[in-house]
């Protein structure tokens, strides 16, 4: 999908071939979802070591086959998106992610008039936001961060979660139709309730109206110890022996515990899958368990909370903490 690409062609393209849900996936269902024969520049790069969620990859793979509005929701580092982008990199569709930061504009998304040189003149030209260009495009559209975007913002988005749903440029006189192969979806922390906890700075509560127009809402919690232990093996391999098992497991051991202490108002941050990985990885560099997990998290805890962490440590490696360690 090129920028000379003609827009009869891109509307031509499909999903021509079918991939087997059992067999790609590994999880035991029937279902057969629409495939692109080939992968273009804008299919994800597919992670062998990623591990599906089964209720959240088949909700992922309805909005895939049956063009359904899919949300993501869950605390971070869950692999919310990334969750997304697998799925479409197995699919071999088309996938574009949008961080709606509070720096993303109405502009942004629908587009605006810019000034360009054409035969050694200045004139203006209209340049389409990325809403216009993903809606006439075989092409997932992912919203990340969906809870932080600007009211402004939001009310665009919308426009597009109406399936079939036309979108009027205005700027334009012009109403597009959706590309019948374009699919949407997004990710939240929150679920457009706000910052209840106050671990999720600016995000923003969402008009009710909206999150209805969401067909399918997935929640994708953290995995089994024995998955996430895999997860940390798989992204560094050199632990994968008896003893880096042993040292994984308690890793993932002592981030359950962060979680547990969290949920019970202990403590106002945890370890997420993301922050495990990071200390395993960390690992190789300093050489030393405490000294990685003591960068990769300790010092990320406010002062009061971390002879709790400590505490944490203990129950699972055996012995204290070192300070400075």
């Amino acid at each position: 999908m090129t920028p000379s690409t003609d827009m009869a062609d891109l509307r031509a393209q499909r999903p021509d071939g079918r991939v087997r849900v059992r067999e790609v996936f590994g999880i035991d269902s029937d279902l057969e979802v629409p495939a692109f024969p080939a992968r273009d520049e804008h299919v994800p790069d597919v992670d062998p070591a990623y591990r599906f969620n089964r209720d959240v990859t088949l909700a992922l793979l309805a909005g895939f086959a049956g063009n359904r509005r899919v949300l993501v929701q869950g605390l971070h580092g869950t692999g919310k998106s990334t969750h997304v982008e697998q799925v479409a990199a197995r699919l071999n569709w088309p996938c574009v992610r949008v961080n709606l930061d509070g720096h993303i504009s109405r502009l942004d998304l629908v587009g605006k008039d810019t000034v360009v040189v054409r035969d050694g003149r200045q004139v203006t030209e209209f340049q389409e936001g990325i809403v216009p260009w993903a809606l006439q495009r075989p092409v997932a559209l992912i919203f990340d961060e969906y809870d932080a975007g600007r009211p402004d913002v939001m009310f665009v988005i919308q426009r597009v979660l109406e399936q079939g749903g036309h979108f009027t440029l205005l700027d334009q006189n012009r109403v597009l139709r959706p590309h019948p192969f374009f699919r949407l979806f997004a990710t939240a922390n929150t679920l457009g309730l706000g910052n209840l906890n106050g671990l999720y700075h600016g995000a923003q509560r969402l008009n009710h109206a909206q999150i209805d127009r969401w067909n399918i809402v997935a929640t994708l919690n953290y995995l089994p110890r024995d998955e996430e232990v895999a997860i940390v093996l798989a992204r560094v391999p050199e632990l994968d022996d008896e003893r880096g098992r042993e040292l994984a497991g308690r890793m993932v051991d002592l981030a359950a515990l962060t979680r547990r202490g969290f949920a019970a108002g202990d403590l106002s941050t945890l370890m997420s899958p993301r922050t495990v990985i990071s200390w395993a990885e960390n690992l190789g560099i300093f050489r030393d368990p405490a000294t990685a997990f003591r960068l990769s998290f300790l010092n990320k805890c406010d002062e009061a909370e971390q002879p709790i962490v400590a505490e944490y440590w203990q129950r699972c490696f055996g012995h204290e903490l070192a300070a400075g360690a």
